[in-house]
């Protein structure tokens, strides 16, 4: 039978059609403190939590409930604002948000409560070691709301309470539920006249499925089929959901190998700082809401001309691991995009890791130029990975640049690498002259179009000032 416990109640999941959002599940139960805003996770006003695993134990972990389809939750625990605390018996986050003027409207406070909530619960949220513009005395991260907009109350206040939050008590039945494991996915098969959605217990399953179906579509995060069912009526016949298969779910990092499955959230958790130029990516790719959810095979599946971690994952010159029934092949990443939305995989294949080789550049650097600083998709994104020998490591200029590797996104129907702009730099001094040299190859790199985004013009014109940004920075 399926089901998911909200509150602590099992609700029976039969009948829900599979096309249904968590969201609209929610609502039709009565739970209506969790609102439509956007329906593509840029508001957070549909925030709720769910029980994922850490480690041994449970991590409650914010996600968009407008995004994530309910069937893809069979055998989950979820809890929404109401879940939290009564009116007569306020949670300690609605407790502060009230007391300090964090609500006015209320339309998306729910969602407030919700992603501050599960900072509140993060473990180790003591040990961020500093307080400053994004961090509070108690260790909270104010990212951990940065997918969560607000109208009308202004975010001053809502700072002011998520600052204020003490440690949760020791017989809060949240706290305590964070010992024991997160719940395991349940094998699921739910069909309607309009579709199928199914989850697979193991990989061999998954790859006998997708073999069946070649037109089926693959779903992890629903951070990108979310919104095109939300927006724009998308219907998949037939939905294989991997994104709790334990084959893609290992990380390492020596050597450097990340299941295609596993969040970016739970990456960036589990490479602690081993590769930073992804470091420099994460607080700049949406917001923690949507890495909550969204996975990096599920990044790279998409194909977007416009995602953040291509152009990352080109510079730090990694490959693709692609599973299908015949086996696994690894293909260059460079190698992937062939079109637009269009990759090398063939027909029944999905992307199990990706891997990053060893050493890495001593010199990297993520530029994304954007409308808005966070929560926003670029108009230009361009990595960096160089090693400069005799220079960089002294602070000044003057070394030899000895490897170049810079990732481009926003300037063509596909992610691609900035080939002329490394022959360019390689084997020549790191100065000014060399650089003024390289960003003016670096400028003419693609084929940049006009949209709302950004003109062509701009675009190049930013290629080229993101080397020059680069010499600065590392040569100041």
């Amino acid at each position: 039978m399926t089901q998911v416990t909200v509150n602590g109640t099992a609700r029976p999941l039969a009948g829900a059609p599979v096309h249904l959002s968590a969201l609209d599940f929610l609502r039709g139960l009565g739970l209506t403190g969790a609102k439509e805003g956007c329906a593509e996770g840029e508001c957070g006003a549909c925030s709720v939590l769910v029980a994922r695993p850490d480690g041994d134990g449970t991590a409650w972990t914010a996600l968009n409930a407008c995004l994530v389809p309910a069937a893809a939750l069979d055998g989950q625990e979820v809890v929404t604002a109401e879940g939290l605390g009564r009116s007569d018996h306020l949670h300690p986050v609605q407790r502060e948000l009230a007391e300090r003027g964090g609500s006015q409207c209320g339309y998306c406070t729910p969602g407030f409560v919700c992603s501050m909530a599960a900072e509140y619960y993060r473990a180790g949220r003591h040990a961020n070691g500093r307080a400053d513009h994004e961090h509070g005395p108690n260790g909270f991260d104010l990212h951990a709301l940065s997918g969560n907009l607000c109208r009308c109350t202004g975010y001053r206040p809502i700072r002011d309470a998520a600052w204020a939050l003490g440690d949760p008590d020791a017989d809060d039945p949240l706290a305590v539920r964070r010992t024991r494991p997160a719940p395991a996915p349940a094998a699921t098969r739910v069909v309607d006249g309009v579709g199928e959605l199914v989850r697979p217990q193991t990989l061999g399953e998954a790859l006998d499925r997708l073999a069946e179906h070649p037109d089926a579509t693959v779903l992890a995060g629903a951070t990108d089929l979310g919104v095109e069912v939300n927006l724009r009526g998308a219907r998949p016949a037939y939905l294989v959901v991997v994104d709790r298969l334990p084959e893609l779910r290992e990380l390492s990092t020596d050597p450097i190998e990340i299941g295609a499955a596993l969040t970016l959230s739970e990456v960036e958790r589990g490479l602690g700082g081993a590769v930073p130029l992804l470091d420099r990516v994460w607080p700049q790719f949406a917001s923690r809401l949507i890495r909550n959810a969204a996975t990096i095979g599920g990044n790279l599946g998409t194909a977007s001309p416009i995602g953040d971690l291509p152009p990352a994952l080109l510079a730090l010159e990694a490959t693709l691991v692609l599973s299908g029934r015949a086996g696994d092949r690894e293909v260059p990443l460079a190698e992937y995009f062939t079109g637009y939305r269009q990759t090398e995989l063939r027909p029944g294949e999905l992307i199990r890791s990706v891997r990053v080789p060893r050493p890495l550049a001593a010199l990297t650097a993520f530029h994304k130029i954007a409308k808005r600083r966070y929560d926003d998709i670029s108009g230009v994104a361009v990595a960096f990975a160089l090693d400069v020998a005799g220079g960089v490591e002294s602070g000044v200029a003057g070394g030899v640049v000895t490897r170049a590797r810079i990732g481009l996104g926003g300037v063509a129907a596909t992610p691609l690498r900035a080939f002329a702009t490394e022959a360019a730099l390689e084997g020549r001094p790191w100065t000014q002259a060399t650089v003024d040299e390289a960003a003016r190859v670096l400028a003419g790199e693609g084929t940049p179009m006009d949209d709302h985004r950004a003109s062509a013009a701009y675009r190049s014109a930013m290629l080229g000032e993101a080397l020059r940004k680069l010499f600065a920075e590392a040569t100041a």
